[in-house]
């Protein structure tokens, strides 16, 4: 009987979860229209000036180029492309599929989330002292830039990416890595790439030092990086330049530090129920022995 009451009760939940994203939906659809004056009508959609200014945001579209001809053109075009696909898939009543609807609620998490994380930082005041300190705390940003020109070799990282990099780690040269890769049969393009020290990471930056005439690796979004060193040149970011790239990666270190923060409090508050209360008590007994 009690099997038989859980059931019902996840049943009831499922239900109740669903009906709700249906009402976010259809709210969505009534009031977009009522939001801003309207620029384009797609099927039963509309696309407001309030929307295509957040989508000019998003782009990260300088104010003084939000009224050009060509960059409206470019993000209208895109954004009714959207409404279009977005019409199809309500007409074929996509937006009633229970994995359809998990998605949306999932978007919609991922998207309030991020705004209390963003709201958090931005309550903290960034001073002209912060952004002074932060540029002398990273010289390899700023004073010591470098631009380094090197040899690359580029593979998607995929199910044997790890063997690859494994099998390279005592490679002397990008030929030993091309050959490794052809005979793992992974496809790789080998071309010239431009680094910036900028973006790179401090252990980076000194296994270089160290090892200057070494083949490294990084991973760069999808894609795993082989690269060897073949020159350098300083460049050095200053004045206004600098001030804005700081401003942005203080900003950025800020939002990991209150993810950071917001993680462990949500680990505190989070109540586990049946099998992943044991689950979940291993992994805390296996984070605190780290920290030990």
């Amino acid at each position: 009987m009690k099997g038989c009451r859980n059931a019902r009760a996840r049943r009831t939940f499922s239900v109740a979860l669903l009906l709700c994203a249906m009402t976010l939906v259809g709210c969505g659809r009534k009031e977009q229209a009522s939001k801003g004056q309207v620029v384009a009508h797609i099927g039963d959609q509309v696309i407001t000036t309030s929307e295509l200014d957040n989508e000019l945001r998003l782009a990260n579209v300088p104010a003084e180029q939000q009224k050009d001809a060509a960059v409206i053109r470019q993000v209208l075009s895109e954004l009714v492309l959207r409404k279009y696909l977005v019409d199809r898939a309500l007409n074929s009543k996509l937006d009633r599929e229970p994995s359809v609807l998990l998605d949306i609620l999932r978007s919609k998490d991922q998207v309030l989330a991020a705004a209390a994380a963003s709201r958090a930082v931005a309550a903290q005041p960034t001073t002209q002292a912060d952004l002074d300190r932060y540029i002398a705390e990273h010289p390899s940003k700023f004073a010591n830039r470098r631009i380094i020109t090197a040899d690359e070799i580029v593979f998607p990282l995929g199910p044997k990416a790890q063997a690859v990099i494994d099998a390279s780690k005592e490679a002397n040269s990008l030929d030993d890595i091309d050959q490794k890769l052809t005979a793992l049969t992974v496809a790789h393009n080998r071309s010239v790439g431009v680094f910036n020290t900028g973006e790179m990471t401090e252990d980076l930056l000194n296994l270089m030092e160290s090892k200057s005439d070494s083949v490294f690796f990084v991973r760069a979004g999808p894609n795993g990086v082989f690269f060897k060193v073949r020159g350098e040149e300083a460049q050095p970011l200053q004045g206004e330049a600098a001030v804005n790239a700081a401003r942005q990666s203080l900003r950025a270190d800020r939002l990991k530090a209150e993810t950071g923060m917001a993680s462990v409090s949500a680990n505190l508050d989070a109540k586990y129920e049946g099998e992943y209360a044991a689950i979940m008590s291993q992994s805390a007994r296996a984070a605190a022995s780290k920290t030990d």
